[in-house]
């Protein structure tokens, strides 16, 4: 039986070497971005014609969503199915503008920032020079050490837009996205 048998030896050499393939490891990297992507293209809606929107619709509409909460797009109402909530930008020269403003140079979409905004209500109010008197988390983002802010500005103290840049990044390198990080909130009380 000579070559058969080493035949058959090798290939199974070379079938036990396949999960350990850097092959393997991209096509499995790939294979996990289309499950993401397939769900990801479950909630979008293909609308036949534009609307043209008002402030106050976009509004109205927002509030509605948020009473129907996120589902299935059953609640009264309802003609899209489970559309993303509409963000509303905020006022102009505050904190919450400046965020808003930054998302996109930190590969953010808009549709990340109520969950920035819920995040940083809730860590800071929005204050710069909030200070955590247990554990002395400091500003906007509540960095601990708030020196750690440092890297983004030398007036990491007082300049709200500093403390934003440094929060985004944060935020980035460790979570991946805001919503991520307020869900961790949500999970741990902390982020």
């Amino acid at each position: 039986m000579g070559p058969s048998s080493s035949g058959a030896f090798g290939a199974a050499q070379a079938l036990e070497a396949i999960p350990n393939s850097k092959t393997v490891a991209l096509l499995e990297q790939e294979r996990q971005q289309m499950i993401v992507m397939s769900a990801a293209s479950r909630t979008l809606t293909v609308v036949a014609q534009p609307k043209e929107a008002s402030p106050a619709s976009a509004v109205a509409s927002a509030n509605q969503a948020a009473s129907a909460g996120t589902g299935s797009g059953s609640g009264l109402g309802s003609t899209t199915g489970s559309a993303p909530t509409p963000v509303v930008p905020p006022d102009p020269g505050t904190a919450q503008s400046i965020a808003y403003n930054l998302l996109g140079s930190f590969g953010f979409s808009t549709s990340q920032f109520s969950c920035l905004q819920d995040l940083w209500n809730r860590e800071s109010g929005w204050s710069y020079d909030a200070e955590n008197p247990t554990s002395g988390a400091y500003g906007i983002p509540q960095a601990l050490p708030g020196s750690k802010m440092a890297s983004a500005g030398a007036d990491w103290q007082t300049d709200p837009k500093t403390q934003i840049e440094w929060g985004l990044g944060y935020i980035k390198d460790v979570y991946g996205s805001p919503c991520a990080a307020w869900n961790s909130e949500l999970a741990n009380g902390a982020y």
